[in-house]
């Protein structure tokens, strides 16, 4: 038998950061028909500060995909916010990955697969993967090395 999206993320012995409060004039996340659109989402870490800094000036790679991962979590917190469970999730339909990097830098994908993979072990490969982009940014808010927006497919009710 298949384990859920929360029995997933509870296999992984990871840590959720507070769900961040909108910085601007717009909703964390938004219901629509059998959709989660979640708004752009920076690395907020455990204690609420985020990870700042441009890859390849003031952190590595490996670093920026370490980035990557944690706006994945901080996405996730912001779904438990709006949906109580993570197994109210369906699928993985879009991710925008965006990243802070030296204009000479040219591996953003590399960089989002920190987040894609955190989705993977959640949902699967089959729902945890969708379509993506993932495109770099001659800078983000605050400094930050990675935002990234996410679709996501509801389970019917």
């Amino acid at each position: 038998m298949s384990m859920t999206p929360e029995e997933n993320f509870a296999k992984l012995n990871l840590e959720l950061p507070p769900a961040p409060a909108p910085k601007g004039v717009y909703k964390p996340a938004l219901i629509v028909d059998k959709f989660i659109y979640v708004s752009g989402h920076g690395p907020v870490q455990l204690d609420g500060s985020l990870i700042i800094g441009r890859i390849q000036e003031d952190m590595d790679i490996e670093a920026g995909k370490l980035a990557a991962r944690q706006v994945g979590l901080t996405i996730l917190s912001t779904l438990k916010v709006a949906l109580g469970s993570l197994n109210r999730i369906k699928r993985v339909v879009k991710i925008l990955g965006m990243v802070n990097a030296t204009s000479n830098f040219e591996r953003h994908p590399y960089v989002i697969n920190g987040c894609s993979e955190l989705f993977a072990d959640i949902w699967g490969t089959e729902n945890g993967i969708g379509v993506r982009s993932a495109v770099g940014m001659g800078t983000l808010p605050d400094n930050i090395p990675v935002e990234i927006e996410v679709m996501f497919e509801l389970n019917e009710e």
